[in-house]
């Protein structure tokens, strides 16, 4: 038996739902094709009379084989339902705010998740990326852009680009949006976009996209890949995994497909999507010619620009950096050439010894993007597959490369991000960083992880995270999420949420780094709700509200649990936020004050205690007092022990304080050997 997840849920949810928050439904009814639901409750007696029960759908592996079957009717999938926004965020609203584009007197809705706190504690607003909600998929999203784009149509501009639009100094509706978006100034993105250093993708064609910016100065964002393959999935899941993944935090998502219905699979989820979509268009140009790589062209690949670009595709990866020059370069490489349309460029170049066709038509790819303002991610075709291959002469050949690619396509007004590794241990993290910023002009860096070890297949998630928060802490604008999945399978709808969740904290973690001024709000509210013990403003606030409290909820059910000052960790006795909870509430009752006036009062009064006791104290072995002069003296002896090679060596400090009729330290002197206080305290004695 396989078990099911929020998805499968949601399918049996699909209607009749009565009072179906997850997790703790209460009613069940099969609306889909599922054949067998079990419900498995684990009842736990606690003392108050209380029993927790834990849900758990399972399916048998029929009905996942079905669910998996190949799509029937390109032109009309049968779409699933996902959660909903309500049941995956409990205790958070979609909200909107309205700003006005000036030159167009456009109002822009932009929307953003209000979390609602108990307490009196006022709401926590954070970035939204799941688009509109509870829309049937076959008729796709509203067309949020489509006025924008006529009115600039009607301008009669030969060029469209933001970049155009930046360098002439307009403040598009795309930058109000995403200015608004980040609480910034609008002013700011227009600049940062005229520079080069952000994009924000965004083809006129693709009008149900709300607008959002990359660049090393905003928030760190994440893309989610997804795409059929060859053997399995279809449109259905690759739809799904589309709104899962924006459900859970993904600012893009590239669809990756190298399977059937390429092209039907991608105007599906191009007429869903709320964030900006790649491709690797030479995927589907492979497709055009049956998957013979050296029977590419120029003009196939030309073709499946346009056709691409006609759908409304926001931005291309293309790996026009790998050069044939370069190519003898990865021949000693443990893993060699790792990236799929690296190797299909340089397979098509070593049979026929010609340079590559993305790099010798560069300026008619950029003809192509400047028409539809698509963006470029020029791709890193020789990135290090291994940690072996860290920082090799081909990948930073083809980094060189690349920052002469994108100063080349300023000059068209095209918007431009470079991708990078990889495969990358910690201490060669920062080297990527800089040549980066130095040879491609600051544009945006766009990288896969990147891999800090090699070892941990089904937990690479993980393995990447920490590379993603350190180089994204560096500059890095855009990180390509790792799924459970990497290096062993194509990726589920769970894998994508894993690895969507584990991106969402390494960019979250380098937004605090680099001080971004909205980053640490997020984390003061949940530290506060924690320290609190508000457990359900916990659970709203974080990343993945329903896993927080599932986990909370295994071994703590009851509805009291929501208002203990305890979890299962510590129990009553034994946590110390509550403990420090009673350690405030005395010294507030005893008038301390605040801290500093606690310890002011704590330090006088033990002194004075110290000083009517008249008593030898002892403090790491040895310590003598004596009087002098109405003041007293402590003589205060620190034996360490230090190994040095083979033998012990015996050190000792005498620190020595004089204190005055008001107990303050005046002054410290004397390091002495043990020997010589040794004798001085037994003389004293």
């Amino acid at each position: 038996m396989a078990t099911a997840t929020l998805l499968d849920q949601a399918a049996i949810l699909a209607s009749g739902r009565k009072n179906s928050a997850i997790p703790g439904f209460e009613s069940l009814r099969a609306t889909t094709s599922i054949s067998k639901v079990a419900l498995q409750k684990r009842n736990s007696s606690r003392k108050n009379g209380n029993n927790g029960i834990r849900m758990t759908l399972t399916t048998d592996s029929t009905t996942l084989s079905q669910r998996t079957r190949p799509t029937k009717d390109p032109s009309s999938p049968e779409f699933l339902p996902i959660p909903s926004f309500e049941e995956c965020f409990p205790n958070s609203t979609r909200e909107f705010k309205e700003v006005v584009h000036e030159d167009t007197d456009v109002t822009l809705r932009v929307p953003f998740r209000r979390v609602h706190l108990s307490g009196g504690e006022p709401p926590c607003d954070l970035y939204l990326t799941s688009g509109p909600q509870n829309l049937n998929a076959r008729a796709g999203l509203p067309h949020l852009r489509k006025s924008w784009i006529e009115k600039r149509e009607a301008r009669g501009n030969e060029r469209c680009t933001q970049m155009y639009y930046a360098k002439q100094g307009i403040i598009t509706e795309e930058m109000l949006y995403c200015a608004t978006r980040e609480n910034l100034d609008p002013e700011f993105v227009r600049s940062e976009v005229a520079r080069g250093r952000a994009i924000i993708p965004s083809n006129k064609r693709h009008l149900e996209l709300e607008p959002m910016i990359i660049g090393r100065k905003f928030l760190v964002k994440v893309n989610a890949n997804i795409g059929n393959s060859a053997v399995t999935s279809s449109i259905e899941e690759e739809v799904q995994k589309l709104q899962w993944s924006t459900m859970w935090g993904a600012d893009t998502i590239m669809d990756l497909s190298t399977g059937r219905h390429i092209h039907e699979t991608r105007e599906w989820i191009m007429r869903n999507s709320p964030v900006p979509v790649g491709t690797v268009p030479i995927y589907q140009a492979l497709e055009k010619v049956d998957g013979i790589a050296e029977n590419l062209t120029w003009e196939v690949f030309r073709d499946t620009l346009i056709e691409q670009a006609e759908q409304g595709v926001d931005y291309f990866t293309i790996h026009a950096g790998v050069l044939l020059r370069f190519i003898p370069l990865t021949a000693k490489r443990m893993t060699g050439i790792v990236s799929r349309g690296g190797s299909i460029h340089a397979k098509w170049c070593l049979a026929h010894h010609k340079e590559n066709f993305a790099y010798e038509h560069w300026d008619d790819i950029l003809d192509i993007c400047n028409k539809y303002d698509i963006s470029l991610s020029i791709g890193d075709g020789l990135r290090p597959g291994s940690i072996y291959d860290a920082n090799d002469a081909a990948q930073f050949s083809e980094l060189a490369t690349q920052g002469e690619l994108t100063r080349r396509a300023w000059e068209k007004d095209v918007q431009v991000m470079n991708e990078g590794p990889g495969h990358i241990p910690m201490h060669k993290i920062p080297e990527n960083m800089e040549k980066q910023l130095d040879w491609c002009s600051e544009a945006p860096f766009y990288t896969l992880g990147p891999l800090t070890t090699d070892i941990a297949p089904g937990y690479d998630h993980i393995t990447s995270a920490i590379g993603a928060a350190n180089i994204g802490a560096l500059g890095t604008a855009l990180l390509c999420y790792v799924t459970p999945k990497e290096h062993l399978g194509l990726p589920n709808r769970d894998d994508v949420k894993a690895g969507v969740i584990a991106y969402k904290i390494a960019a979250h973690a380098a937004d605090l780094a680099k001080q971004h001024p909205q980053a640490q709000a997020w984390d003061d509210a949940l530290s506060k709700a924690r320290f609190e013990f508000r457990w359900r403003d916990q659970f709203a606030l974080s990343l993945d509200p329903v896993t927080a409290q599932s986990f909370h909820d295994e071994t703590l059910p009851a509805e009291g649990a929501k208002v203990a000052h305890f979890c299962s960790m510590c129990g009553p006795k034994f946590c110390s936020m509550s403990i420090t909870e009673d350690v405030r509430k005395y010294a507030e009752e005893h008038g301390y004050g605040d801290a500093d006036e606690a310890i002011k009062q704590g330090m006088e009064k033990m002194s004075a205690e110290f000083l009517n006791a008249k008593k030898t104290i002892s403090a790491f072995g040895l310590v003598t007092r004596c009087s002098q002069d109405n003041t007293e003296r402590i003589i205060m002896v620190a034996i360490a022990r230090i190994r040095s090679q083979s033998r012990l060596q015996r050190f000792c400090f005498l620190s020595s304080w004089r204190i005055d009729s008001s107990h303050r330290p005046v002054c410290m002197n004397d390091v002495q050997t043990f020997s010589s206080l040794h004798a001085s305290s037994q003389n004293q004695r």
